[in-house]
């Protein structure tokens, strides 16, 4: 288990192949089992290892806003099922932040993660949150200083027709209008 910064807010993350440890995930952030777990890729490229039958908008919005603030929910490829609550999607966000991006290059490209905090508590900004939060759970913790924001990614969900918003966050309702309108 190991927590670094991204572009929103820290995150904690493991190997998202590896069942035992986002069960673990689960337990430490006291998740609900039914709320599927994200995955941080190093680049497009690296979205091969986690989902399939990519929308032509994914493309679009990816060569646009990525890296950033956006998480797109696409149909999910060989996950385990503890990633995924079950279902057949999964959201994919690549970070902006040089440290997280480093790290998922050495780590393969692909981390299941999400916010280094307990569940319905305020997301850690700093590495000295999560210690004082998380730290006894996490194996790992690397220091990029405070991130820039408590505002999450937001959320577009590209499985449905016309795609929707699940989650407001860094990128905006203009940002993503262009991309949308395409549907209408």
């Amino acid at each position: 288990m190991v927590a670094f910064p991204t572009d929103t807010v820290y995150g904690i993350g493991v190997d998202p192949f590896q069942p035992e440890a986002v069960r673990k995930l689960y337990q430490i952030k006291g998740r609900p089992i039914d709320k599927p777990i994200p995955i941080l890729v190093g680049s497009v490229d690296d979205i091969e290892r986690v989902a399939q039958n990519l929308p032509p908008i994914f493309s679009q919005l990816a060569a646009q806003l990525w890296p950033g603030e956006l998480t797109l929910i696409v149909e999910a490829k060989a996950l385990p099922s503890e990633v995924t609550a079950g279902g057949d999607t999964v959201g994919v966000r690549m970070p902006d932040h040089p440290l997280t991006l480093a790290l998922l290059q050495r780590f393969g490209g692909a981390i299941a993660t999400t916010s280094a905090n307990k569940s319905d508590e305020p997301p850690a900004t700093s590495a000295e949150e999560v210690r004082s939060e998380l730290g006894e759970f996490v194996n790992v913790i690397l220091d990029g200083g405070q991130t820039a924001t408590r505002i999450a990614s937001t959320v577009l969900d590209l499985s449905v027709s016309p795609p929707q918003i699940r989650r407001h966050g860094g990128i905006s309702m203009d940002q993503l209008a262009p991309f949308i309108r395409q549907f209408h």
